[in-house]
């Protein structure tokens, strides 16, 4: 029997690889669409184009409830020929602070013949239970960078 379970999203992107990668790592980006719906950035020190620690404060827009998460950015691969990966681990905070079970993160960004994909993959997580939390919390999220882009996209 498996100890730890998995789960991976896909979202393809009408933008340039490099446009996406800036959108999922960059600190100025990353605070405008990060998080589920629901819920704004109280706190954000996220910069995924190094490595080193991160941290993320967000508080429920309507129960009002902090939600604290940080890790370390392990590995970030920015995409030169076409493909690139960030990797960070992840932990939720409890109630007095303290840091929980440690999963990892990775964002891989390459080009397709449209734009561009990210696969979104996160491991390592510690119950199926945590996978189904984090599916609906990383969807939501998702739905927000979906947005972002757009957004973006006619702006340019």
């Amino acid at each position: 029997m498996k100890d730890t379970h998995d789960a991976d999203f896909i979202r393809d992107y009408p933008v340039t690889v490099d446009r996406l990668w800036k959108a999922v790592t960059d600190p100025a980006e990353l605070v405008r669409w990060f998080g589920p719906e629901g819920v704004y950035l109280r706190h954000c020190d996220m910069d995924f184009t190094r490595e080193g620690p991160w941290v993320v404060e967000m508080i429920g827009r309507e129960s009002g409830n902090l939600f604290k998460n940080s890790g370390q950015v392990t590995h970030v691969r920015p995409p030169h020929d076409g493909h690139g990966s960030v990797g960070f681990t992840w932990a939720w905070h409890d109630d007095r602070d303290v840091r929980g079970v440690e999963s990892h993160v990775t964002f891989s960004v390459e080009k397709t013949t449209t734009g561009a994909r990210l696969t979104l993959s996160h491991r390592q997580l510690p119950s199926v239970e945590a996978v189904q939390s984090h599916t609906k919390g990383w969807l939501s999220t998702l739905r927000q960078l979906d947005r972002y882009i757009e957004t973006a996209a006619k702006a340019a």
